[in-house]
């Protein structure tokens, strides 16, 4: 009876060793970071946390959408360490609700809007300055750009086609879409004749040409603001670090951004 009680303990203990999940703590999941960022930052902000995450081992999982979107769903509770807006305006906003750390704002990048036109249009190097008539331009088709209500790419259209006097002809046509890559798409299937995008959107479409720039005075500075959040685990201030690096900067303006601040190393 001894022996046989021996020897069912010694089979116990070897079943509990072939099976180590039962006796031992899940593994320690890999770190990640939650990232919601303005949707025109895709291409770029996909190989800067590809690069960062090979430097550290961090993951990061992006939200892309209009910041207009992604700072509300913040403001409900969605889980985010880190908001990268399109504008300073829904960064304020952000600020104004306590969902960000102040002290981790910065002015990170700059961007151009423009005119954009299926590949294969006939529409080309148009001049946009006061007088600019985008209405006649487009003819009978649609213009898109992101809601010139909220989303910071229509903001910007709207700010500077009133400024050129373009506004009140053009608006009747508008076709606003939920960000800005929702509008470069319209255009490039042609669904629309003319788009208003920020310049790096139009570079990473093959679908669509610039055929405008629109000046920088007719519209307020186009600028990304990025900070963590109040809920922000952390590894973000590593993170926040690494954009600001000559690493991180390479890739943004290889897409077409404008660095505003000094690099690190």
């Amino acid at each position: 009876m001894i022996k046989f009680v021996a020897r069912s303990v010694a089979c116990l203990a070897m079943m509990l060793a072939l099976a180590p999940s039962a006796v031992t703590p899940a593994r320690a999941q890999e770190p990640t970071l939650t990232v919601f960022a303005a949707a025109s930052m895709k291409n770029a902000l996909d190989d800067v946390d590809a690069a960062y995450t090979k430097r550290t081992g961090v993951k990061v999982a992006v939200s892309y959408a209009a910041s207009s979107t992604l700072v509300k769903q913040i403001e409900q509770g969605a889980p985010a360490d880190v908001f990268v807006s399109a504008d300073v305006d829904w960064m304020d906003y952000g600020s104004g609700k306590k969902l960000i750390k102040d002290d981790t704002r910065v002015n990170l990048l700059g961007n151009k809007i423009v005119l954009i036109a299926p590949q294969d249009s006939k529409i080309a190097n148009v001049t946009i300055g006061p007088g600019f008539d985008l209405a006649r331009l487009a003819g009978d088709g649609r213009i898109t750009t992101g809601d010139v209500r909220a989303v910071p790419v229509g903001k910007y259209a709207k700010a500077a086609l009133e400024k050129l006097g373009a506004w009140t002809a053009a608006a009747p046509k508008m076709a606003m879409a939920e960000n800005v890559r929702a509008a470069l798409a319209l255009v490039a299937r042609g669904e629309a004749a003319l788009g208003i995008v920020y310049e790096t959107d139009a570079k990473v479409e093959p679908g669509v040409k610039i055929v405008g720039v629109f000046p920088d005075g007719s519209h307020p500075p186009i600028i990304y603001p990025v900070a963590a959040t109040t809920a922000a685990k952390p590894d973000t201030s590593g993170y926040l670090a690494f954009l600001r690096t000559q690493a991180a900067k390479a890739i943004f303006e290889k897409y077409g951004f404008t660095f505003l601040i000094k690099p690190t190393s």
